[in-house]
């Protein structure tokens, strides 16, 4: 059955809440639905009701498209001067024993293990130090493009950009293009956690604020450069808050249509300063994937992280609005294992993702960065018999 004849399908329902057929209408129609629509899915959308909609308007973007890239991470430091409740990842300067914080040489020496390897970026991000500041950033991307001119470089938050920024006493205008101008291609989506000031006082207060963190965003896409979103989810916030933060993004996205992809976190709980709060049901995660679908109708594609969520999971998001599960990776980022996440030990070939993709009833395709094909993989025939099983390395958050 189409996904539009299952809208109808809905319509006709007798026992649908009028409000929620309401709702059905609008994204049949391609229209937008208000805040308190978007509050009102959260409160009364069961999740076949919210898959329906949101593979709807999945299908209608990218069709059966189902997108993962290759690329390695670096991570130049797990230390950091903030002191973030969820995080489990970061240690702060008076923990520097358990910590590590790479040279420039170290990172570059990172980048050459990969010369002879078919990647097509290098995503850098990781905690906030004095030491790693706009001219270290500056040469760095600047000796990553002398070596691999190809390699695109997607690094750094506004969390770092506002830290760096600060401290040079340069405005987010310059700074950014400087950093373009550095060879910086795209940014991330980390660090945006939730933009209602009194939970992220609560969970991130010494970070940029939400604003900060959109304007960095918007400065960069201004230069008419792409960056990603991200939003934490499932610790202390509230539905108009998971609304409220996307309604921002939204907003952004209608003045400058820079973000290529929304990508919904899960919090996890091990280790960290919020460990007393639950996590969310695989259920939520299926409606909040659906939900950031239906909501930002402005945003061509929903990513989910596998290695974050699960195998299973992120398969069955598939049908829930995501059409990106990021992709093959091996065991040397650690942001969201030492979180609790189910794989601990991350590693997937390229063949078993594209069975992965495929058994959900879906098209694989190997991206760049900017969504441009690389290897269309839903007619490929992979060898019987690899010589030696190899994963590439990729990150954690685009």
């Amino acid at each position: 059955m189409a996904a539009s004849d299952k809208i109808q399908v809905l319509l006709n329902d007798p026992n649908l809440a009028p409000e929620l057929k309401s709702i059905a209408q609008k994204v049949l129609d391609g229209q937008r639905v208000t805040f308190d629509e978007g509050v009102l899915l959260y409160e009364k959308g069961e999740l076949g009701y919210l898959g329906v909609l949101a593979n709807f308007i999945r299908e209608r973007k990218n069709g059966d498209k189902t997108y993962f890239n290759r690329n390695f991470h670096i991570e130049p430091t797990n230390l950091c001067v903030y002191d973030c409740k969820f995080c489990s990842y970061s240690r702060l300067i008076k923990q520097r024993a358990d910590g590590w914080e790479y040279s420039m040489e170290e990172m570059l020496n990172i980048v050459r293990k990969y010369d002879d390897e078919p990647v097509t970026e290098v995503h850098i991000v990781g905690g906030v130090l004095p030491q790693y500041d706009v001219p270290f950033y500056t040469k760095l991307f600047s000796s990553i493009k002398a070596h691999r001119p190809d390699l695109h470089v997607k690094a750094l938050t506004p969390v770092e950009y506002h830290y760096i920024f600060k401290k040079a006493k340069i405005d987010y205008s310059t700074g950014m293009a400087l950093m373009k101008d550095s060879g910086l291609d795209s940014m991330p989506g980390g660090g945006a956690e939730i933009f209602d000031k009194e939970i992220r006082d609560q969970i991130a207060k010494d970070k940029c604020t939400s604003e900060q963190w959109l304007e960095i965003h918007e400065e960069w896409q201004k230069l008419g450069m792409r960056s990603n979103a991200t939003m934490l989810y499932g610790h202390i916030e509230q539905f108009k808050h998971r609304v409220d933060h996307m309604e921002r993004l939204r907003q952004l996205q209608d003045r400058t249509g820079g973000f290529q992809a929304f990508i919904p976190l899960k919090f996890r709980n091990k280790d960290n300063q919020m460990s007393n709060v639950p996590e969310v049901s695989v259920i939520e995660d299926l409606r909040n994937y659906a939900i950031g679908r239906i909501y930002l109708d402005n945003f061509d594609h929903v990513k989910a992280y596998w290695a974050m969520i699960s195998r299973t999971t992120a398969q069955l998001s598939l049908n829930f609005g995501v059409d990106d599960i990021d992709g093959t990776l091996d065991d040397t980022t650690k942001i969201y294992s030492m979180a609790g996440a189910e794989e601990q030990h991350p590693a997937m070939s390229t063949k078993e993702l594209v069975e992965l993709i495929k058994q959900a009833g879906r098209h694989p395709i190997e991206r760049d960065t900017l969504y441009n094909v690389v290897t269309d993989y839903n007619e490929f025939v992979f060898p019987d018999a690899a010589p030696k099983p190899h994963f590439y390395k990729l990150p954690v958050v685009n």
